[in-house]
């Protein structure tokens, strides 16, 4: 792989492949942007109407594409899937979205070993697990964008309740991308204090109940915006800048994706989000932060839930 190219292929031209495409276009971080879809028509109206765009952004290329184009890709990013309907739990995608990913690997590893994946398609754990397993690559070079948005969900909420700039905030949503996420307060950080100690100090509010709500709150956050508006796709696409930004710039980055854990964290086998160095070979390392065992409780839990639908896969 050619380290001074920046070349990204996205395949799914969906809402949310485009929103990230969209966004990736305006920061200069790829010179060269591919899109791939088995809808040739919308593909190549998607093109045209980015395209359209180039003379306001930075420099960038941005045409369809087919498989081969992922030779020489640092990044090849799949959001190609159904969607989540409404009243529809992420884990209900599975088997609907399973095949489609195992056929889109196939095609990628017939065209290269070198790339960095992202899986975006839900449920994302499930399926960076199977893609995983199936192409047998290198652990960290095959990751989901995890809780990346439930993390910077987390954040926001924290400050707004707490009136501090979310730049200031360090805290982390773990586990699944879904129902069984956990918040975890003991890595939550404002100014360097431990949340637990500051909100005591700050006294604004009633923080245990206040803790319990916002965790309730970034839960809920994507079956709200998908009763309002049908998807949601513009705070999952800056999230994908962002995974981008960390490993196009080989900025070892701390974020919370979703990575095929090996005894961290006492489990195995399984992925799910926990915190990240990210870079331009993927995943360098993983923090294993010592939680607090009500913490290691709920990240069990989650872990269980991912595995019986896995249980089930198999079957």
């Amino acid at each position: 792989m050619d380290t001074q190219s920046r070349k990204v292929v996205v395949i799914g031209t969906g809402s949310v492949g485009c929103s990230y495409v969209y966004a990736l276009m305006q920061t200069g971080l790829a010179n060269e942007i591919i899109l791939l879809d088995r809808d040739e028509e919308r593909l190549e109206g998607e093109v045209m109407d980015l395209s359209h765009g180039l003379p306001f952004t930075p420099p960038v290329q941005i045409r369809a594409g087919c498989y081969t184009d992922c030779r020489d890709a640092n990044l090849v990013v799949i959001t190609a899937g159904t969607g989540q309907k409404n009243g529809e739990s992420r884990l209900d995608l599975v088997q609907r979205n399973a095949a489609i990913v195992r056929s889109i690997c196939d095609q990628v590893g017939d065209q290269t070993t070198e790339c960095i994946i992202v899986i975006v398609t839900n449920p994302v754990d499930i399926l960076t697990y199977l893609a995983n397993r199936h192409l047998q690559w290198p652990r960290g070079r095959i990751i989901g964008s995890g809780t990346v948005l439930d993390t910077a969900r987390f954040r926001t909420m924290l400050s707004r309740h707490c009136q501090v700039d979310a730049r200031n905030i360090h805290a982390y949503i773990l586990g699944e991308h879904g129902d069984s996420e956990i918040a975890a307060w003991s890595m939550a950080h404002i100014a360097g204090m431990n949340i637990n100690k500051y909100c005591p100090k700050c006294r604004k509010c009633d923080y245990e109940k206040t803790h319990n709500q916002l965790v309730e709150d970034v839960r809920d956050s994507a079956y709200h915006i998908i009763d309002y508006k049908g998807a949601t796709y513009y705070g999952i696409g800056l999230s994908l800048v962002r995974i981008t930004e960390a490993i196009l710039r080989n900025e070892n980055s701390v974020l919370t994706v979703s990575t095929m854990l090996e005894g961290e964290y006492g489990l195995d086998d399984i992925c799910l989000s926990v915190p990240c160095v990210i870079g331009r070979n993927g995943i360098t390392s993983i923090i294993e932060s010592n939680l607090p065992q009500k913490e290691k409780n709920g990240l069990q839990a989650s872990a269980d839930v991912l595995r019986k639908i896995l249980d089930q896969i198999k079957t």
